[in-house]
């Protein structure tokens, strides 16, 4: 459905195409904001810099209480997280003084993003709530354009919440969507036939994970023939969900015909809300053996529309890293449209998808220019260091061009001011003057499976860390490259191809010693691989795949031969492209696997 004409902007999302009051207001208020978008992009620079006008951050600079973008732009850098660092430990650590807001900083939101091994601290306040619920509201008006008859049916969405730290000063520190469905926002939220779920709100804040998600198959089972559509966050959790279907359909379907409740289903908020609260809950053998005869046949192709056959779509993110998967959601569901909602981050919520049911290779989203105030700075990957911190490059919302690829930055209401969150995205066109994008990466990221994100300097870290239990056999790692994959494991797994050198033959490193290689190289990476590996279950074992000797020569050849520079070649330290899978793969003379789960505890170090 993208539009191709030559300005290549949206079809108007027309307020008069609205089915109900309610949605014809959401798409007047999209309209608006984006025909007006350099406008309100001025106003909301004035509200932040008028709201933290006193702040510490801001007084450094001296901006002497000026709102205007000429003298915002002259006096305040960009930031990292690692310039704000000093201060958000303070906060963290109890200083209560207006540092980066005048408004409290009402809890942290965990990034995904790492900082030496640990999540990202993002503050933000309590209006932030409000905003973030504004933009979800807009969601079901936009999709109601484009399939017709969502409020007679229910949404599956598998949601989770994850752990919770509180830092040394008393505040709670969390991924942004816990601290959403912990929100009176989320619990209280007034009724709404097209946002009506399968998931209790018991099953969704159960912390443990196999309990949440056990309850949340059973009820979508139950209620299989009003399922319109099917979703999770991102697309890994999705395919965990059907992961976790193929090891655990005897026991839902016994429970389904039985009407009793698993054992292991210990949580009393759960078994309240199933056994004494839920009118559907009771003995169903005709609903077991439909059931059963899906899932008992030797192929799982197309499960998701034989066991839901009335889904229209699946709602999951799968731009950026999350594209990996969209041949196996293809290949679960029978290609049903996958649509992508909403761009959103710890630090801010961005914008959403006025075209929800594009092909996923399509999927722009429009910045909603209420949400923060914008800019970009334009990447160019050759740039230095120098060059990509002046200020001047700097581009505003309205002012960035078609097919031009740039890193975000934001101002915000919580206190973060020309902050660099470290998206790269790329121009596909406007809807009116506000611009959409196509997400294209993370700076930097190299492996992803879920939240996590390596990058490179990680990924050497665990190397070398790996490499010295491999010291007493005289054995060192000669080359190494790597890959998430997504496709043979459900949940998906790191894999690094190792090619060692061996000076005793006759003494090599064991199996034993290579499977605690993999541990290694685990316990280096980020809290936020350890948690999805320990916690949530959402990442695989660590892989090792040794190659032969000279393999990575062979990998040079190919590279040549498509015309690298002998010159300038290095060995990529992540691959994807087929044929160098191939080569890589039939190179394989060993396989090694993580024997045991990497320490995780939620506890944040300081």
């Amino acid at each position: 459905m993208p539009n191709m004409d030559t300005n290549r902007r949206t079809p108007a999302i027309d307020p008069a195409a609205a089915t109900s009051e309610k949605d014809a207001k959401a798409l007047q208020f999209i309209q608006e904001m984006t025909k007006n978008a350099d406008s309100v992009q001025e106003k909301v620079l004035a509200q932040i810099l008028t709201q933290n006008a006193h702040t510490e951050f801001l007084g450094r600079y001296k901006l002497g209480g000026a709102t205007d973008r000429d003298t915002f732009k002259s006096k305040i850098p960009m930031i990292t997280y690692e310039d704000l660092q000093p201060d958000i430990l303070r906060i963290a650590n109890g200083d209560r003084s207006p540092i980066l807001s005048s408004h409290p900083i009402s809890e942290f939101l965990t990034s995904s993003g790492t900082s030496a091994g640990e999540r990202k601290l993002m503050p933000t306040i309590h209006e932030e709530l409000d905003r973030r619920q504004l933009l979800y509201s807009l969601l079901m008006p936009v999709m109601n354009l484009y399939v017709p008859g969502l409020d007679k049916g229910k949404g599956l969405y598998f949601l989770f919440v994850k752990s919770e730290t509180k830092t040394p000063g008393g505040l709670l520190a969390r991924p942004v969507l816990t601290s959403y469905y912990k929100s009176e926002h989320f619990k209280t939220r007034p009724y709404d036939p097209y946002m009506v779920y399968t998931s209790p709100d018991e099953a969704i804040l159960c912390s443990d994970s196999f309990q949440s998600m056990y309850t949340q198959m059973l009820c979508g089972l139950y209620h299989n023939k009003e399922v319109l559509r099917v979703g999770a966050v991102f697309a890994s959790g999705l395919l965990r969900a059907i992961g976790f279907l193929q090891l655990n359909w005897q026991q839902l379907t016994h429970d389904i015909a039985t009407g009793t409740l698993n054992p292991k289903i210990t949580d009393p908020s759960i078994r309240e809300c199933i056994l004494n609260r839920s009118p559907f809950f009771k003995p169903n053998p005709t609903l077991a053996e439909f059931i059963t005869n899906a899932c008992s046949i030797g192929s799982w192709e197309g499960i998701i529309t034989k066991i839901w056959p009335n889904t229209k779509y699946l709602d999951v993110i799968v731009t950026g890293a999350m594209a990996q998967y969209i041949p196996t959601l293809n290949y679960y569901s029978g290609g049903l449209p996958l649509a992508c909602t909403m761009y959103a981050s710890s630090e801010c919520y961005f914008g959403l998808n006025l075209e929800p049911m594009a092909k996923p290779s399509d999927v722009s989203y429009t910045i909603m220019p209420n949400m923060a105030y914008f800019e970009f700075l334009p990447h160019e990957p050759a740039a230095t260091a120098t060059q990509t911190s002046t200020q001047q490059r700097l581009v505003d919302l309205v002012d960035v061009e078609i097919d031009k690829e740039y890193e975000l930055v934001i101002t915000t209401y919580a206190g973060l001011c020309r902050y660099r969150v470290g998206d790269i995205l790329r121009v596909t066109g406007f809807h009116n003057s506000a611009p959409q994008f196509h997400f294209v990466r993370r700076k930097n990221v190299l492996l992803s499976i879920d939240a996590d994100k390596t990058d490179e300097a990680e990924l050497q870290k665990g190397v070398e860390s790996a490499s010295q239990l491999l010291s007493e056999f005289g054995t060192t790692v000669v080359e190494y490259t790597s890959y998430a994959d997504t496709k043979t494991t459900i949940p998906g797994h790191y894999v690094i191809y190792w090619e060692l050198m061996i000076k005793d033959p006759d003494s090599p490193p064991t199996d034993e010693v290579l499977n605690q290689c993999c541990l290694a190289i685990e316990e280096s990476l980020n809290s936020v691989y350890r948690q999805g590996r320990v916690a949530d279950n959402s990442i695989g074992p660590l892989e090792i795949r040794i190659v032969k000797g000279g393999t990575f020569e062979e990998l040079m050849d190919y590279a040549i031969s498509r015309g690298a520079s002998i010159n300038q070649y290095k060995v990529p330290r992540c691959v994807n492209f087929t044929p160098i899978m191939e080569l890589l793969d039939s190179r394989v003379i060993s396989t090694h696997f993580s024997p045991v789960c990497p320490r995780w505890t939620p506890s944040r170090k300081q």
